[in-house]
């Protein structure tokens, strides 16, 4: 585990054949990223969706530990449904921040990534860490798959392009009452 702050980590926190598991449930249901409005420029992979409750089961306790352990202790009581995204040779996601406005009462607070595969190149998970009018580049874990990474959804972040193979995630954001 590792905690700097802007992110909280677990290395290889969930088996391969796990994390194999839940990329064949997004199979058949990828949507190129690229095609929707206003993303052309921002990001270039695939997704899925799913809401598979077993899933649900192993990462809420990642979440709970990291709001715990990493001193946020943000309220959170729900979550959207999961995204699966794969990437390509030359697909990313440029910096972004995954903070939404207000629906019925809850905003993002918490997002995960966890990597399902470490057999590419490239696509690394980033985030930037601003002090003193200077960027810092902060890249929390070498590409390892089960690896589980938890962040304030305000964080700034984004995915390297992918320069070899392909490479899968899954994507989840917690959600709780606004900020006061």
């Amino acid at each position: 585990m590792y905690n700097i702050n802007i992110m909280y980590n677990f290395t290889e926190a969930i088996d391969k054949s796990t994390c194999d598991k839940i990329k064949m449930l997004a199979e058949d249901k990828w949507i190129t990223s690229g095609t929707i409005a206003g993303e052309e420029n921002v990001r270039k992979n695939d997704v899925g969706w799913i809401e598979d409750q077993w899933v649900y089961d192993i990462i809420w306790p990642f979440v709970f530990k990291a709001n715990d352990k990493s001193g946020w202790k943000y309220r959170i009581d729900s979550s959207e449904n999961i995204q699966i995204s794969r990437y390509k040779e030359g697909d990313f996601y440029s910096w972004h921040k995954d903070g939404k406005e207000e629906q019925e009462n809850r905003i993002r607070k918490l997002s995960m990534t966890v990597l399902l595969n470490d057999d590419y190149e490239g696509g690394e998970f980033q985030f930037a860490n601003y002090s003193e009018e200077k960027c810092n580049i902060h890249t929390p874990a070498p590409n390892k798959t089960g690896t589980v990474i938890v962040f304030p959804s305000d964080t700034e972040h984004r995915v390297t392009p992918v320069t070899k193979g392909i490479r899968y995630s899954l994507v989840a954001w917690f959600l709780g009452p606004p900020f006061i």
